[in-house]
């Protein structure tokens, strides 16, 4: 088996998580390869493509450590032999949601990409982080629509212990804009938690005896803020959920909006994770992913959370 992660360089810990899963779904027999090559295709911008960083050497060290058996860094020549190419992959109506709306282009340029190292590296399983959601999602849908014989596999995002997601374009982040930063993963743990207060009220709601009543029975046992709450959650309309799970985080948000240096969102969504569009306030049941991007500084960082609304707790 030959299994294949692809990155553009300047490797974190979140790459070598990675490496360590498809070394683990390689086995001692199989083969790991690292692909490392900064895409011009993904910029809209030639700034942030000659500011992207490129640390070949700590790489190697990194991929080798992680157990990688062969790094690929390719040139743009090697891999766009004719200059940029005329025939490219459409990423089509999900590719201009979200990233593809505030970066035109990029995620055509990405599939691009990953088509012909695909080709060229021949992978039997290509590893790829969830902190991309989007991206590992239309990567999913063109080795679907495309017929390509390759396993696509998520990973589990790595954070900081503070929760920040590793990114490489962490290191731009001064003392201040980190600490601002912060608001993003804070955001979505909000979200997340008042999800899980929402539906452990509702499964309390729905056990609790109906003949004396919900809030009734909890103010017999002395929880008179629970009761107070399981009433308000039992006569709530459904669609409290996907409103509310926005509220908690919009809240932070609008909070780091103030701070020194300020968050500048981009965007808070709450999608469905097939295709990427917004999630409906009278969803109560399903899967859905809630994602953020926003500038801090110079800097644009992103990171989602997925989320499961009708589960009990």
């Amino acid at each position: 088996m030959r299994a294949v992660v692809m990155t553009m360089g300047a490797l974190h810990e979140g790459h070598a998580t990675l490496i360590r899963a498809a070394r683990a779904a390689a086995g001692p027999d199989g083969q790991v390869v690292v692909t490392v090559f900064v895409n011009p295709l993904q910029f809209g911008e030639a700034a942030d493509l000659d500011r992207y960083p490129r640390t070949l050497d700590a790489d190697l060290a990194v991929a080798a450590a992680a157990g990688a058996d062969a790094v690929f860094a390719p040139s743009v020549d090697e891999v766009y032999p004719g200059g940029e190419p005329q025939v490219r992959i459409s990423a089509g109506p999900m590719g201009e949601r979200l990233e593809g709306a505030s970066r035109p282009g990029h995620f055509d340029g990405m599939l691009t990409v990953v088509a012909k190292l695909l080709h060229l590296t021949r992978p039997d399983v290509a590893f790829f982080g969830q902190k991309d959601a989007q991206q590992l999602a239309l990567i999913r849908r063109m080795v679907r629509d495309l017929n390509f014989p390759v396993e696509i596999t998520g990973v589990e995002t790595v954070r900081e212990p503070d929760g920040l997601a590793l990114s490489s374009r962490n290191r731009f982040l001064d003392a201040e804009e980190r600490h601002t930063a912060l608001a993003l993963s804070k955001a979505l743990f909000a979200a997340r938690d008042r999800l899980a207060a929402q539906q452990a009220l509702h499964a309390r709601a729905q056990t609790t005896s109906a003949t004396t009543g919900r809030a009734a029975a909890l103010t017999a046992l002395g929880e008179a803020r629970a009761a107070a709450d399981t009433q308000a959650v039992a006569l709530a309309r459904p669609v409290d959920g996907p409103s509310a799970v926005r509220a908690a985080a919009l809240l932070i948000l609008d909070d780091a909006a103030a701070a020194q240096p300020p968050l500048v969102l981009d965007y808070l969504a709450l999608v469905d994770p097939a295709d990427f569009t917004e999630i409906p306030d009278d969803r109560t049941t399903g899967e859905a992913i809630l994602a953020v991007a926003a500038r801090v500084g110079k800097t644009r960082l992103i990171d989602n959370i997925p989320l499961t609304f009708g589960a009990t707790t």
